[in-house]
């Protein structure tokens, strides 16, 4: 029986303004993503009914049962399949996780099953196109529009969760201004890492006060990260509570990562590459 596995990387929001709110309820927004070189492994392979394990240092949490999205997916798929999840990214930490999780299963079992995957994958969550890509893209809408953007640099990176779910719903609660600026209609070409990085300087995350006030160790996280030694620049991803600071190379980042692990024990840390080849086939 075919078992086909694959390398599920973590999703980050270099900007993410809040755009909007249609009168379903549904935000719109307007991000700039890219996709690390660290993230989850997944395994499927067809079965008599639907099933998922789910394993990994990051499994605690993690639902084993129809409300994890990889069970969602499969249905949406109409496929049985025995799924096994391996965790390594926090849950509810703004880095896709879960989605991207999500539209793994859904490439593997439209392999699997000569199916086209479906149109209405929104429905999964905001960011399941986004992660359908797994390559740089501009995300507007509510998530279902997704433009990839060729030609990005790599950027040196190192992300950081106080190992504390933050629930993007009470996130969008607490967000006061609901009506803000997008980014340029037309992004600049980035030629060099410095250069999207300078640009980056100008651009936002509108979920990281109310993401604070929902946590208020994220401003603690901001705070060590924003003092290593290199750090050009901070923020957070998604809805939090993962925030991630970028820097010049990879012994520099690897290093501030080394110090930031020693210091806080108790969080997730990870020096990583952004819209760098994959470290898996």
């Amino acid at each position: 029986m075919t078992t086909v596995e694959a390398f599920v990387p973590a999703k980050v929001n270099l900007t993410l303004h809040v755009t909007g709110q249609r009168e379903d309820g549904y935000h719109l927004l307007d991000s700039l993503a890219m996709f690390a070189d660290i993230g989850d492994r997944i395994a499927i392979r067809p079965a008599p009914q639907t099933s998922v394990t789910v394993a990994g240092p990051m499994a605690a949490g993690v639902p084993s049962d129809e409300s994890n999205l990889v069970v969602k997916a499969a249905k949406l798929m109409n496929v049985d399949a025995d799924i096994q999840l391996e965790k390594f990214l926090p849950n509810a930490a703004g880095l896709g996780g879960g989605s991207g999780d999500a539209a793994a299963t859904l490439r593997i079992i439209s392999g699997l099953s000569g199916q086209a995957v479906p149109d209405n994958v929104i429905s999964l969550g905001a960011d399941v196109p986004l992660c359908l890509t797994c390559k740089p893209a501009r995300m507007r809408g509510i998530g279902d529009i997704v433009e990839t953007l060729p030609d990005m640099p790599v950027l040196h990176a190192v992300l950081v969760n106080p190992n504390l779910p933050v629930m993007t719903a009470e996130v969008f609660r607490r967000l006061e201004q609901r009506n803000n600026p997008p980014m340029p209609e037309v992004l600049p070409r980035f030629s060099e890492p410095s250069d999207l990085i300078q640009w980056l300087r100008d651009m936002r995350n509108d979920l990281e006060a109310p993401a604070i006030a929902a946590e208020p160790v994220i401003k603690q996280v901001f705070e060590t990260l924003e003092v290593t030694p290199g750090c050009l620049l901070t923020r957070m991803s998604g809805s939090g509570g993962t925030c991630f600071g970028l820097y010049a190379d990879a012994e520099t980042a690897g290093s501030a990562a080394g110090r930031l692990q020693e210091r806080f024990p108790g969080w997730w840390v990870a020096a990583t590459r952004l819209n760098a080849p994959s470290p898996f086939n």
